[in-house]
């Protein structure tokens, strides 16, 4: 069974590998000769990367906000809410951290290349660190199945969602949410990029909002839904 790059190909597991080897890496160092230095590094570059992304996907989330309201302003197309002033008040970024060289990818293979060439390393501490390639199996469509979480960022609700592993065999993911109104589950985007944050101002009340996704191949939603999770917000 042929085996796949180490290196996570989407933004979100890619976050999720560096972050699993900085918080290993310490108790192999010794085993396999990384240095206190190397360790630093690699922290540095991973903490650097997740604010790059929040900073990302908060940018992004701000431009849909936007057009949003610029055709609400213009055509009336959305509700009174989406012209609402504080659609045009960017979401803040996160606490900045340390800027780092460009290349944190090619730096992150290095390291796990020495590590790997080291007498001393093994498949099992490899599994501990994030670092050996998986097996490349195709996922059974019929009962796939997202995994989502929610979190504040900001004054928004960002939907955290991944891949799962899977994204050579996936198009995209559909978002749903219920809003407390009565309406149900509506479509609230259609996303291809992990993580989405909800452009929709927390409202006045408090109210529970909840999510649920499930994925897509071309025009067709396949395997299951995520579980449905929630989050109050407003108030």
């Amino acid at each position: 069974m042929a085996k796949t790059d180490f290196v996570k190909p989407n933004d979100v597991d890619f976050i999720t590998q560096m972050t699993l080897f900085k918080t290993n890496i310490g108790q192999y160092a010794a085993t396999v000769d990384v240095t206190p230095a190397e360790i630093a590094a690699q922290a540095a570059d991973c903490n650097y990367f997740n604010y790059i992304w929040e900073c990302h996907v908060m940018m992004q989330s701000s431009a849909l906000a936007m057009t949003t309201a610029k055709k609400a302003a213009r055509l009336g197309e959305h509700s009174a809410a989406t012209s609402a002033p504080n659609v045009f008040t960017p979401t803040p970024f996160p606490p900045a951290v340390p800027v780092v060289a460009p290349g944190i990818e090619t730096r992150f293979r290095a390291l796990v290349k020495k590590i790997k060439a080291h007498p001393n390393y093994t498949v099992s501490l490899g599994d501990g660190l994030g670092i050996e390639s998986p097996n490349h199996v195709a996922p059974d469509l019929a009962t796939i199945q997202p995994v989502i979480s929610l979190k504040y960022s900001g004054d928004r609700v960002h939907v955290v969602w991944g891949w799962g592993g899977h994204s050579a065999y996936l198009d995209m993911i559909e978002i749903q949410v219920d809003r407390g109104d009565g309406k149900g589950f509506v479509l609230l985007t259609y996303d291809t990029t992990p993580g989405y944050l909800d452009p929709t101002p927390m409202p006045a009340a408090p109210v529970k909002w909840t999510y649920r996704a499930g994925y897509r191949v071309g025009d067709q939603r396949v395997g299951e839904w995520s579980a449905e999770t929630a989050i109050t917000v407003g108030g």
